[in-house]
């Protein structure tokens, strides 16, 4: 591991499980001082030297301005944040969804990023740098995910203006866009209750759909998502703002 994040501050949400804890421990491979957050109790199995982790429900502003604050006060600055908080609840035709589904879909996967960017952003202005990696999705084209798909289309807008607004002032922010990646199964799942025959059939069209349109006809690994996000927060992408770059095999979402 080289170590481009030597002497970096980085905050990643969604830290317990699946991308945002690959995305931890590459960091902190790479020299930096890692701030990792979950609402799973799960995320304090990353804590070590050099690795606060905290819980919080970022859904929420309030839990989101703490996290940023306990940060600062930990390690004095904030040089980079990858929010990675999101994930399809429910997977079906938008007309199945209820109305509090819906809902449920977006607070989970926009207001996470939305409130964070907004939370983060007064300590990277006030020293005139950072680097904000939002995780998006290929699912903004897909079947079965509207909800979802609408919230991570919300992400790729935020990160386009965001940049536009910040990027005189010395913060770069751009996305990922993951399609289908193959990962651990989730020690805590997004929903609990057991699945039906039918909704089994309306998540497979997912993974159905995810394959046809990528162009290598397969998943991605946990691997291929860090790179990509670790590049995107990395002084090697300091000529680029306002990407959603799509790492899905070929599929652009």
């Amino acid at each position: 591991m080289n170590a481009r994040f030597h002497n970096k501050v980085a905050l990643v949400t969604g830290a317990a499980q699946g991308i945002g804890r690959a995305v931890c421990w590459r960091l902190k491979a790479e020299g930096a001082q890692v701030v990792a957050v979950d609402r799973s109790e799960l995320v304090h199995e990353l804590a070590g030297e050099g690795v606060l982790t905290l819980t919080a429900d970022l859904e929420r502003h309030a839990d989101c301005a703490q996290v940023m604050a306990r940060a600062v006060e930990t390690f004095g600055r904030l040089d980079i944040l990858v929010n990675n908080v999101g994930g399809t609840i429910w997977a079906k035709p938008f007309e199945h969804y209820q109305v509090e589904q819906i809902e449920a879909e977006v607070r989970r996967s926009l207001f996470p990023t939305l409130w964070c960017c907004h939370a983060a952003l007064p300590y990277m202005l006030e020293r005139g740098s950072g680097a904000i990696v939002n995780v998006s999705s290929i699912a903004t084209r897909g079947v079965n995910r509207v909800p979802y798909g609408a919230a991570k289309g919300g992400v790729n807008a935020l990160t386009a203006c965001l940049a536009f607004e910040t990027a005189g002032r010395g913060i770069r922010v751009n996305a990922t866009a993951p399609g289908g990646t193959e990962a651990p199964a989730r020690r805590i799942p997004r929903n609990e209750a057991e699945q039906s025959a039918q909704e089994r059939a309306w998540y497979q069209q997912i993974v159905d759909q995810t394959l046809s349109s990528s162009l290598m006809k397969r998943y991605g690994s946990l691997d291929e998502q860090v790179g990509a996000i670790l590049f995107l927060a990395s002084d090697e992408a300091s000529y680029i703002t306002g990407v959603t770059l799509p790492v899905g095999g070929g599929d652009l979402g």
